[in-house]
């Protein structure tokens, strides 16, 4: 069991080595380069977005995803208690960097794919190539939105290592007509995100995230409706 959760251990380490990377990094950059970071990271974000909303399957899926996740998002006043928890430690990019981070790092085919094949075949190869990505993504990161970015390690270690714990179970995420209207939720998460750190709309992207959980459910609806 060790063994198949090492690569999320190593993907949740690269994350914190380049946080911290970046936190240092951060200390000797002049306000007018913090700019110019905000707007790189900004735009990309929402270059990112959309590449992921456009290999969507089923749009309706991926839209009452949103409706219904957001919905639950804001009963349960998901961003709200991000801001108060950012707050107490006085980071004030706290949420935008752990949402934006935890997205970024999660919402993809390398982490569904590369978990599942970690727990089924104990082959990690894949996630050891995303732990590369996501160092050099995190020193960027972090480097512009703090703290947040590096506790979003405890993220892809949580997620990452339940599904490869859970890849029997959750072997079906690979199939795209999962995985693609998953990854589409997530991209209108990072495109929120984007909009976001270019201060174009503060959007309460935290109350979407349970629309992660709904898309799956409508994909399965929508196939057996289908068959």
């Amino acid at each position: 069991m060790l063994k198949a959760l090492l690569p999320a251990m190593v993907n949740a380490v690269a994350v914190v080595i380049g946080s911290s990377a970046g936190l240092t990094l951060r200390r000797g950059i002049s306000q007018r380069f913090k700019v110019i970071l905000f707007f790189s990271v900004g735009l990309a974000t929402l270059g990112i977005g959309i590449r992921m909303v456009i290999g969507a399957n089923n749009f309706l899926v991926v839209l009452f995803s949103m409706v219904i996740g957001g919905l639950i998002g804001e009963w349960l006043n998901i961003e709200q208690r991000l801001k108060a928890f950012g707050d107490k430690i006085q980071e004030g990019d706290f949420s935008t960097g752990f949402i934006m981070a935890s997205l970024l790092f999660l919402v993809g085919p390398m982490t569904i794919v590369g978990s599942i094949t970690a727990g089924l075949k104990g082959d990690g190869e894949i996630i050891y190539t995303k732990s590369i990505l996501d160092f050099v993504s995190s020193i960027v990161l972090s480097s512009t939105y703090g703290l947040g970015v590096m506790l979003s390690a405890l993220s892809v270690l949580i997620v990452q290592g339940g599904i490869t714990l859970l890849s029997g179970l959750l072997s079906f995420l690979t199939k795209p007509e999962y995985l693609n209207d998953l990854v589409g939720v997530g991209g209108l998460l990072v495109l929120g995100i984007g909009l976001r750190i270019l201060e174009i709309r503060d959007t309460k992207v935290g109350n979407f995230l349970p629309a992660l959980l709904v898309s799956p459910l409508l994909s399965f609806l929508n196939s057996t409706l289908q068959k």
